[in-house]
């Protein structure tokens, strides 16, 4: 996987992409993460980027030029879909970074200031991505968060592939408690079902958990959930608070 990320801050992306998972699924080759500076695809000798907005208002808007200028210079060499970060975009969740994850090229483009030209959004854009219901200063940070999102989703990036699929939002469940040593702590115990080595039931109590834990925490979640018609039953007697 190639990433591609326009940004007019390009010092903010360097140092979260040279650590820890994303760093190693660099080193490993599983994905290329190239950032471009905006500045770079003006035209006039003071690299101006933005201008004030026709009609009047608040603000500042980053003008179609160089946005456009550089995502055609990408698009000259690949075939690549073109993602704006924005607060009017489709909400980003694990759904959203499973099916990004399946690209095998794509261009982030960081928002600024009171957003970018209607004209880029209509004619360069092919999908919008917010990650959530807030306003931040720029897509820079939003960027950061879909590509760990995405690139934890891509085989081999975590070394081990159950680790995908137990985490929270995965199986559209809660991720069950996880315990380590020491087995006692300040009189809190770790639960004895983990001490037990019979995997079966680790298995029916970390599942039990899950479902717990998202029922109490985040029930919206469980609509949508893939529960057995037992686990449904079990769910329904917790509601009515019969377990």
């Amino acid at each position: 996987m190639r990433i591609h990320i326009l940004t007019l801050f390009p010092n903010m992306l360097s140092g979260p992409f040279s650590e820890s998972i994303i760093k190693r699924a660099v080193d490993r080759g599983l994905v290329e993460i190239v950032i471009y500076n905006i500045r770079d695809y003006t035209s006039d000798r003071h690299h101006v980027v933005d201008d004030y907005p026709f009609g009047g208002g608040q603000g500042m808007v980053l003008k179609p030029e160089p946005i456009s200028a550089a995502v055609e210079s990408i698009k000259n060499e690949y075939e690549v879909s073109v993602i704006l970060l924005t607060p009017q975009g489709r909400l980003f969740n694990q759904m959203v970074a499973e099916e990004l994850a399946g690209y095998s090229e794509m261009i982030l483009i960081c928002g600024h200031y009171e957003g970018v030209d209607e004209r880029v959004r209509e004619h360069l854009v092919t999908d919008e991505i917010s990650i959530g219901d807030y306003v931040l200063s720029g897509g820079e940070l939003a960027a950061m968060v879909v590509v760990d999102a995405v690139v934890r989703q891509l085989p081999g990036a975590l070394g081990a592939e159950e680790a995908v699929r137990e985490d929270s939002h995965s199986s559209g469940l809660l991720e069950y408690p996880q315990y380590t040593r020491p087995r006692v702590f300040q009189g809190w115990e770790v639960p004895q079902v983990l001490l037990s080595g019979n995997h079966a039931e680790i298995a029916r109590w970390r599942r039990e958990q899950s479902i717990i834990r998202t029922l109490r925490r985040r029930p919206d979640l469980l609509e949508r959930a893939d529960l057995s018609r037992e686990e449904r039953m079990v769910l329904e007697r917790m509601k009515r608070g019969e377990e």
